[in-house]
């Protein structure tokens, strides 16, 4: 399957923007012991985040109604 191009430099975007929001610094900051919803912060923002960065893959990869499979 070949991506268009604006499709690849989203994507690229994304997996650099995943990297850096799975990097020390950020994970520093949510590196608390204190609970939110029950759980800790470490874990919500972490599980927060994979589930967000699946979704915008899955809505640039989506395909569009007139191309072709």
């Amino acid at each position: 399957m070949s991506l268009s191009k604006p499709r690849q430099e989203r994507l690229v975007v994304l997996t650099i923007l995943g990297g850096l929001a799975l990097n020390y610094p950020l994970l520093a900051l949510f590196s608390r012991a204190e609970l939110f919803l029950g759980i800790p912060v470490l874990l919500f923002y972490l599980f927060g985040f994979w589930l967000i960065f699946i979704l915008l893959m899955a809505a640039i990869l989506r395909r569009k109604g007139g191309e072709k499979p």
